[in-house]
Order: structure tokens, then C-alpha cells, then sequence
């Protein structure tokens, strides 16, 4: 069965042009010309992946893709304006999987596409769940609690725990989280890791797994032994 993907762009040129590049690559494609169009039709259609201009009527990109967020981990390729770093950053911050700048090559979209596709429906095997001190984290349930308590995470925060936690104890540079979490065919600027880590230890404050900073290196994920004793 042909994978959908949903195009959401207000410049009909843009969508057609998609439409006519996947399409021809064997992808049924569905579109939305503004924010709250393309919420409507990811809830109707789940597709297997949305390409989101982010400035749009209505909504703009970057809310939508907060908004599937919270209830889907469906695969989100975002376009945005040559040289804007910021929209970017923010972007996969959000929960976006990868970004192409506009104007674009159809045949690079093509190729993102693909290349996200891959990653999403790669090995879907069972993986046993991961624990550090009191971290708890379950791969199929995509679930994480401290101490017992469930902590809410954004779909990269959670994947890059998972990455910590299969390595705990090993120092990851910025390129290889990058490619654990984001993929290999990734181009996006490491300071993305920077703040998705900042973002975790905001929520795992008080655990007795913490992230080290490794200057100059990355980072690796510890275990707090005096924080371990501490506790009952």
C-alpha cells in the first residue's frame, strides 16, 4: 500500500509541485492549505508523514506540529525560508523530524521524504525497558517515570533519553546524538542537542540519573550515587 502524505502549504504552486513529485514517486498525497485544514485532515487520514510550511493562515506551522505532537509521533518535514536558522531550530525543538529550505528541489523533498520514512518504519521490534537509578523508561509505551511518577516528554526529548540510557556511562559527542536520534541523512546544526538537553534535566531534576557535561566532548548519562544513597 502506497504511503500518504499530507502537504500543507498556502501557495497552491508549492503543493502542486510536491504532488506532482510524489506522486510520481508512487506516494498518494492529500493536501491543506492552512493550519487548522491540515489538523482537521491528519485526525481524518493519519498519514504517514506531513511536510508543513510553517508560515500559513489560520495556524502556522509551528503550532500545528505542536499540537500533533500530543497525540501522534507521525513523521514531520518542515519547510521554512532560506537562511532562517531560527525557524529551524525551533522546528525540531517542536518535534520536527527534518526540515527542507525554500525554494527547494523537488527532488531533495523526495529524497527527505524517503529518508524520514525510513527511519520511522525501520526495525519495529519489541526492545526491552530501560532503567537507570530511578528512571524508568519503556521503548514500546514510549512512557518514562522518575521514582515512579510518570514524566511527560516531547517525542525527541524521550528519543534522546532512550539513547543515554542504552549508552549509559558513554560519552556521545553532538554528531552522534544527531544521528542516533535524528538519523544519519540529518543536516540539521547540533545546537539542537544543546537544548533538548537542557530540556531533559529540567524534567529529570531530582532523579538519581543525571546528564554530565563533557567539555568540549557532549554528554553521557550518570548515575547520581550519592543522590542513589539519599534515597529510601
Amino acid at each position: 500500500m502506497a504511503n500518504t502524505i499530507l502537504v500543507v502549504d498556502d501557495e497552491k504552486n508549492i503543493v502542486q509541485l510536491a504532488r506532482l513529485y510524489l506522486g510520481n514517486e508512487g506516494f498518494r498525497v492529500e493536501e491543506a492549505h492552512d493550519g487548522k485544514q491540515a489538523l482537521e485532515k491528519a485526525r481524518q487520514l493519519s498519514p504517514d508523514l506531513v511536510i508543513l510550511d510553517i508560515m500559513m493562515p489560520e495556524l502556522d506551522g509551528l503550532s500545528v506540529c505542536r499540537e500533533l505532537r500530543k497525540t501522534s509521533n507521525i513523521p514531520v518535514i518542515i519547510l521554512t525560508a532560506r537562511g532562517d536558522d531560527v525557524d529551524k531550530i525551533v522546528g525540531l525543538e517542536v518535534g520536527a523530524d527534518d526540515y527542507v529550505t525554500k525554494p527547494f528541489n523537488p527532488r531533495e523533498l523526495v529524497a527527505r521524504v524517503k529518508a524520514v520514512l525510513r527511519r520511522s518504519q525501520g526495525s519495529v521490534a519489541p526492545e526491552a525497558v530501560l532503567e537507570v537509578g530511578d528512571v524508568r523508561l519503556d521503548p514500546l509505551r514510549r512512557e518514562v517515570s522518575v521514582a515512579g511518577k510518570a514524566v511527560s516528554l516531547r517525542a525527541k526529548e524521550f528519543d534522546l533519553l532512550a539513547a543515554f540510557m542504552r549508552y549509559q556511562g558513554v560519552v556521545l559527542d553532538r554528531e552522534r546524538l544527531l544521528s542516533l536520534v535524528w538519523g544519519q541523512d540529518f543536516y540539521g546544526d547540533t545546537r539542537t542537542i544543546d537544548v533538548h538537553v537542557a530540556w531533559l534535566r529540567e524534567k529529570l531534576a531530582g532523579a538519581t540519573a543525571r546528564l554530565q557535561t563533557v567539555w568540549g566532548v557532549g554528554y553521557k548519562l550518570v548515575l547520581d550515587e550519592e543522590s542513589a544513597a539519599a534515597k529510601p
